[in-house]
């Protein structure tokens, strides 16, 4: 069976983490966050995955 990925749009991100807009597109413009995939001019999605690896790396900065 093949494994198909979940994809979160920018608004999910954004609900999830609690932040603005702004603060989202500055940490993946400085390499904080990941880089998502351009499905249009205006529409970008990154792997859920992608997201779930961001935050624990998240917290274990925190953490240390």
């Amino acid at each position: 069976m093949i494994e198909q990925s979940v994809f979160l749009r920018t608004r999910d991100i954004l609900k999830l983490l609690g932040i603005k807009r702004s603060t989202w597109n500055n940490w993946v413009k400085e390499g904080r966050a990941p880089a998502g995939l351009k499905l249009s001019s205006r529409i970008f999605v990154w792997k859920q995955e992608d997201i779930e690896a961001f935050l624990e790396a998240a917290r274990q900065e925190v953490q240390s």
